[in-house]
């Protein structure tokens, strides 16, 4: 299954504060906006997405039709397909969002209690 570009989306109490940390670790701004409450941080094909008051814990993202540098991949599996593998397979599925095609999402949980998103922007 392909399901994209992969980040780890942090809680984070202080977007300024955490911007500053990662880039101590050479990490800068690809994306996001600090006036809606979050950015998206890279070094190299590592991917961190800091957001403030959107979330309540940490979660793992995957992003289908996006690699990491967040251009569009020509072969990908759609959310809804990777959705419906999941339910089937007798996982959760929760929140989920979009319409038949085009940008969409849903959560899942891993065995362990881990948020996993995944999240198609196109």
């Amino acid at each position: 299954m392909k399901i994209g570009a992969f980040s780890m989306s942090l809680a984070v109490a202080d977007l300024a504060k955490s911007r500053a940390f990662y880039e101590t670790l050479g990490f800068s701004a690809m994306g996001g906006d600090p006036d809606h409450g979050y950015l998206i941080m890279k070094n190299g094909d590592a991917l961190v997405g800091l957001f403030h008051g959107m979330f309540e814990g940490n979660l793992l993202t995957f992003n289908p039709g996006w690699d990491q540098n967040a251009q569009n991949l020509d072969d990908f599996d759609d959310v809804r397909a990777i959705k419906d593998v999941v339910a089937k397979a007798g996982y959760d599925v929760e929140q989920e969002q979009g319409g038949e095609d085009g940008p969409a999402s849903f959560v899942t949980r891993d065995p362990d209690g881990n948020t996993i998103l995944i999240d198609q922007h196109r």
